[in-house]
């Protein structure tokens, strides 16, 4: 009898372990990934002088709906305070999915023929963008930002 409640004891013991292994085996992948993956990304244009204008009529009129159907989400867009910088500066930031579907967006967007004509029609009067004029940073939310 002693040594039934012992191998009793011994197998519950061990399926208590095991069952500790596993939870914590599959919970270790989840902690080493951030539960929100989106990814976010800023990102600065500078235009040649007097061509601001004309970049803000190519987004509000196309750039965003193009970004849309392409799977980059708009999130916001800014000029500076800055009065020099508000003549020549555009700062938005959208959102991807992932590095992934940011790389595959930006592809797509970039073949897409309707974005070629665009980007021709607008420019029809000279260049809008600065040599060296776009710089971007991608993003993650750390875990104390607000949702």
């Amino acid at each position: 009898m002693i040594l039934q409640r012992s191998m009793i004891f011994a197998v519950a013991l061990c399926g208590l372990v095991c069952g500790f292994v596993v939870l914590s085996h599959s919970s270790q992948g989840q902690e080493s990934k951030p539960a929100n993956t989106k990814i976010y990304e800023m990102r600065t244009y500078t235009t040649l002088e007097g061509r601001l204008p004309a970049l803000h009529a190519r987004f509000r009129d196309h750039t965003m709906k193009l970004f849309e159907k392409h799977g980059m989400k708009n999130v916001v867009y800014w000029t500076p305070t800055d009065p020099e910088k508000s003549q020549n500066t555009l700062i938005y930031v959208i959102a991807h999915d992932s590095m992934d579907a940011a790389k595959k967006s930006w592809d797509a967007f970039r073949a897409d023929p309707e974005w070629k004509k665009v980007a021709a029609e607008s420019e029809k009067d000279g260049k809008i963008l600065a040599p060296r004029g776009v710089t971007s940073v991608y993003m993650t939310a750390t875990d104390y930002s607000p949702k």
